[in-house]
């Protein structure tokens, strides 16, 4: 499927942002298998939210408060892309006050210091952190991504985006009565046909999430087959973009902040008590813990 390009005009980003950063990211961020041919540009494909219509966008970073998006797709959903691409980058969010985090936290501070205008870098809906979730539970990374690969191939759409042929992610409609693939554990296919069915009724909506208290969003996320505290965090902070959520789940993250605050023996009510000078970018900082973490074991390989 190929479309014409529409300049959209820009985003205003309030706070610091780096979109090359982002773009850094995201290439090397193995779900997203996201191509680099324009330093410094983000090419991205998905389904609409909501539409489910396959589309594109190429984001360019202008000035330092200014982000131009390219839209790649039909006209009159130009405004519901540049809207999703937004929450993608995390540029919903007034992050101007992001850096008094830092002022509060000397182990922030450092952090923002390695890693400037890096905001966190979404799925492109909670549906499809939903399904990573699934394909990515309790089986090697490179074995969840080749099952993403293929179901993309077999069932996403092809877009042609800025030179880049990009395939989105299957929509709802299609996922929910994807047959047998070879490769995939047992209950991870009715699961996904679960989770997609639950998209298109509207329960995964990114808005109606993020209104929520995040405790029943989380406790909501879990009626979903297959999804466990992790995984809810996952959605909610990854997918819907809650800015302000301390994964209590995710041991990878108390493990880098054990390190990273000198206390080898601190449990997760007292690491979680630290983040509270992270309000109201508690996702945000984890965010860049895991960004560092993970540099840092590259590094060590």
């Amino acid at each position: 499927m190929t479309t014409m390009a529409r300049p959209s005009g820009e985003i205003t980003v309030p706070g610091e942002f780096d979109l090359a950063a982002a773009a850094r990211f995201l290439t090397g961020f193995a779900p997203a298998g996201q191509p680099d041919s324009e330093p410094g540009a983000l090419r991205v494909a998905f389904a609409l939210d909501g539409e489910w219509t396959p589309v594109g966008a190429v984001l360019r970073q202008r000035s330092p408060g200014e982000i131009t998006v390219e839209v790649h797709g039909p006209p009159e959903h130009t405004e519901a892309v540049v809207a999703q691409v937004r929450r993608m980058c995390s540029l919903d969010v007034d992050g101007t006050a992001f850096p008094e985090a830092g002022g509060r936290d000397p182990v922030v501070s450092l952090l923002q210091g390695m890693h400037p205008g890096l905001r966190p870098v979404l799925f492109a809906s909670p549906y499809e952190a939903a399904c990573w979730a699934v394909l990515s539970h309790r089986i090697w990374m490179t074995q969840a991504v080749r099952l993403r690969r293929r179901l993309t191939e077999r069932y996403g759409t092809e877009v042609q985006v800025g030179g880049s042929r990009l395939w989105t992610f299957p929509a709802p409609a299609v996922l929910a009565k994807a047959e047998y693939q070879p490769g995939l554990p047992g209950p991870k296919l009715p699961r996904l046909r679960a989770i997609a069915e639950a998209a298109a009724e509207g329960a995964l909506d990114a808005a109606a999430l993020r209104a929520m208290p995040a405790e029943e969003a989380l406790a909501q996320l879990q009626l979903l087959p297959g999804v466990g505290r992790f995984s809810a965090e996952l959605i909610l902070i990854r997918g819907a973009g809650h800015p302000d959520v301390f994964p209590r789940a995710e041991t990878r993250l108390h493990e880098i902040m054990r390190e990273a605050y000198h206390l080898p023996d601190a449990g997760v009510a007292e690491l979680a008590e630290i983040a509270e000078a992270w309000k109201p970018f508690r996702s945000w900082v984890a965010f860049l813990f895991r960004v560092e973490g993970e540099a840092r074991m590259r590094e060590s390989r």
